[in-house]
């Protein structure tokens, strides 16, 4: 299945104003983002850094790519909903912020002696 961030967006609406019955406020939308991005990095962390699961657990790359794919969909489903609500378009958004880094950084990171 393959979907736009603009279709993303409308499908969240769709579902909240279905099944979810309303948005959640803005601030508290804007915590429980802040909440996901938290578990994404535990798990990140625990993967991928040096702090270790406290059971040992060891996941194969399938369950990894399965965790972390859901996290990061919790992160997305939740800043669908904050750019529903006050009106982003994220689409366009995403647009000019490649445009900006674009312009921007045009030569920065090539000539950057770190990424060679």
């Amino acid at each position: 299945m393959s979907i736009t961030i603009s279709e993303a967006q409308q499908r969240v609406d769709e579902w909240i104003k279905t099944i979810g019955v309303r948005y959640f406020g803005e601030l508290t939308n804007m915590a429980i983002l802040t909440e996901e991005v938290g578990e994404l990095a535990r798990h990140m962390a625990r993967l991928y850094g040096d702090q270790s699961y406290k059971d040992g657990k060891k996941y194969s790359d399938d369950e990894r790519k399965a965790l972390l794919g859901e996290e990061m969909a919790d992160v997305l489903w939740v800043l669908l909903c904050l750019a529903n609500q006050t009106g982003v378009d994220l689409t366009a958004a995403l647009q000019q912020s490649f445009e900006k880094k674009t312009k921007r950084d045009a030569d920065r990171h090539a000539s950057n002696e770190k990424l060679k």
